[in-house]
């Protein structure tokens, strides 16, 4: 999942980094590495998703606000597996009325196809696996 921008809370959001909802998935960025995406696995996954017509969008903390993490960037320095962290965007995240929208999960599956099917391809390209 991916912090959305909130109606109510549009200036906690760079306006340059602010992820809508029903607007595609959401690529992840810290310069900390509190987030498993290098510049290779974003490229890489947006390539992807232009090749399937889905639309991607860019997420990174304001400078001046805290950051959570996430356990991709573990699994990605314990396997050696090139990884992305993405998500789909929601409001209100870790409260009780938690919100996404319904058009994000099948772009996600959109975009899940699309990495299926043209990611060897793309690997061999690109020298990555």
């Amino acid at each position: 999942m991916a912090h959305g921008v909130h109606p109510n809370y549009a200036g906690k959001h760079d306006s340059s980094m602010a992820p809508k909802i029903n607007n595609g998935l959401v690529v992840k960025h810290n310069a900390n590495q509190r987030y498993a995406t290098n510049s290779v696995s974003a490229s890489l996954f947006r390539r992807i998703g232009r090749l399937v017509d889905v639309p991607v969008q860019e997420f990174s903390v304001r400078a001046d606000s805290g950051c959570g993490s996430t356990i991709g960037p573990i699994l990605s320095t314990l396997s050696g597996i090139l990884t992305v962290d993405v998500g789909t965007p929601q409001y209100s995240m870790h409260s009780i009325r938690e919100m996404m929208g319904s058009i994000d999960a099948y772009i996600g599956y959109l975009h899940l196809k699309g990495v299926l099917t043209y990611h060897p391809k793309l690997a061999e390209v690109t020298d990555t696996a």
